[in-house]
């Protein structure tokens, strides 16, 4: 068996759907003999993860299962294994330094 990570792109739609549009991202360990298994097994996890409810303003707001955007073999899992990478580029280093510092402050967890 190989490991997986998946990235399903779901659409959140509230109301009418009058709104900027809003999308969910989700990475998923999946783990499977193949490749096209593994798109198969993280197809069916997307489809079955679809949803709908009632916000406070008596509004449905559904998860719309778009498709499986991306797929990539692991190696097995250990302590640091990397599971993901993106490579961002921005105009302003310093800009993009100082948000990944915020985000990590909101995790509370250092001293």
């Amino acid at each position: 068996m190989n490991w997986y990570v998946a990235k399903l792109v779901f659409r959140v739609i509230s109301g009418d759907g009058d709104h900027q549009a809003q999308f969910d991202e989700q990475l998923r360990l999946i783990k499977a003999e193949t490749e096209l298994n593994a798109f198969e097994k993280a197809n069916q996890i997307g489809h079955a993860n679809q949803d709908s409810f009632k916000n406070i303003e008596k509004q449905t707001v559904k998860w719309q299962f778009i498709d499986v955007a991306e797929l990539n073999r692991i190696s097995e899992p250990s302590d640091g294994t990397e599971l993901y990478y993106n490579i961002h580029e921005t105009p302003d280093a310093d800009l993009y330094i100082a948000w990944a510092h915020h985000k990590a402050a909101l995790l509370g967890v250092r001293n």
